[in-house]
């Protein structure tokens, strides 16, 4: 029997629903309106698109979005002063720099220089101790969906078995130490492979949660699953381009995971797909991120 699908959509829209109440309440008991400041340095088209996007969705919610959109030549001390000035914002709950930066400036001088308790990104130091020591503030985002999806997909984590394959600072790390907590929706056992990892598929086989951030098409195939495991597909690689089905003379980008879906998803018992998996979390999660900064003033 196939995989049951596990719809980041429909949990996205589940977990804004949560939020569009939040934040009434937020307005109506305390006079609060959380607030998120988006900074784009450039005009790289993906990241306009982003942008824009977590825009839209925080108007939807009833939140307030400032977007400061900066020319590609922008010294880093300009870029500086604004985020200086943003942090002393008091309309400003939740502060995020687009990345990437021009190679002028100095990404990590950027992100470490936002006030912990506005980065809802989850990228300061600071929040990344919090992160360890079990104390997080504001999780980094994607991995935050990534456990939302394992959890309200019903799959135990408690004394299961997680391994992660990829070990980057943005998703492998982050998850497998979230996923190691003494807390509920963690408590797992937790192995993290990458590519010095010897015989991959000896540890991906005893997974019964499967995360997938390899960076590379079809890294995992089905040979290298549990049956009945949950496979979580992180990964978004373009592979090609097909004719929009709303305009035949538009091409639109083929994309694909880095699991095998088409075979996986006959060994696993539930499995993301790409798109529509883990994408749709990680701006969901951003703003879940900021609303918890604005409550920081009670």
């Amino acid at each position: 029997m196939p995989a049951e699908i596990i719809s980041g959509k429909d949990v996205a829209k589940a977990i804004r629903a949560e939020l569009k109440e939040e934040v009434a309440e937020l307005k109506e008991k305390h006079g609060i309106v959380p607030g998120l400041a988006t900074v784009l340095v450039g005009e790289d088209p993906a990241s306009i698109s982003y942008v824009t996007a977590k825009n839209k969705t925080c108007k939807d919610l009833g939140m307030n979005s400032k977007q400061h959109t900066l020319p590609a030549d922008t010294s880093e001390e300009d870029l500086l002063k604004l985020v200086d000035e943003l942090n002393n914002d008091d309309a400003v709950n939740g502060i995020l720099v687009q990345l990437p930066l021009p190679k002028h400036i100095d990404e990590a001088k950027v992100l470490y220089a936002i006030d912990p308790d506005k980065d809802v990104d989850g990228f300061h130091p600071v929040n990344v101790g919090r992160l360890v020591i079990g104390e997080e503030r504001f999780p980094p985002c994607t991995p935050a969906g990534i456990q939302e999806l394992i959890v309200r997909s019903g799959t135990p984590t408690e004394g299961a078995e997680v391994v992660v394959v990829g070990r980057s600072n943005i998703v492998g790390k982050p998850i497998s130490i979230m996923l190691l907590q003494k807390k509920a929706g963690a408590n797992a056992t937790v192995t993290v492979c990458h590519t010095r990892t010897k015989n991959i598929a000896e540890h991906t086989k005893r997974a019964d949660i499967l995360i997938v951030a390899a960076g590379f098409p079809k890294a995992v195939t089905a040979e290298m699953v549990k049956p009945g495991a949950t496979v979580i597909d992180v990964g978004v690689n373009r592979v090609g381009e097909k004719p929009s089905k709303k305009d035949p003379n538009k091409m639109v980008a083929i994309l694909e995971g880095d699991v095998d879906f088409e075979a996986v998803k006959e060994v696993a018992a539930k499995i993301t797909p790409v798109p529509g998996g883990v994408g749709p979390m990680t701006i969901t999660m951003l703003l879940k991120n900021t609303v918890k900064a604005a409550k920081l003033k009670l």
